[in-house]
């Protein structure tokens, strides 16, 4: 999955899900995990990251602001 599909994901959860968004893709990861799928679950757990960077309220010092 390219890294514009992961971010447009976790945008797109945001959206639907809100706070619940992280749990939802977390679920989702833990579901790929225990049927083995490995670079699904990678994926997932991309996208729970994105999640987090989007949901943010300040920047982590050192971070650049646009």
């Amino acid at each position: 999955m390219d890294e514009i599909d992961i971010w447009r994901t976790a945008a797109l959860l945001i959206r639907q899900h809100g706070e619940d968004a992280s749990f939802v893709a977390g679920k989702r990861a833990d579901e790929l995990l225990a049927q083995n799928d490995f670079l699904g679950c990678t994926v997932w757990m991309r996208i729970v990251h994105a999640i987090g960077d989007l949901a943010r309220e300040k920047p982590r010092e050192g971070e650049a602001v646009n």
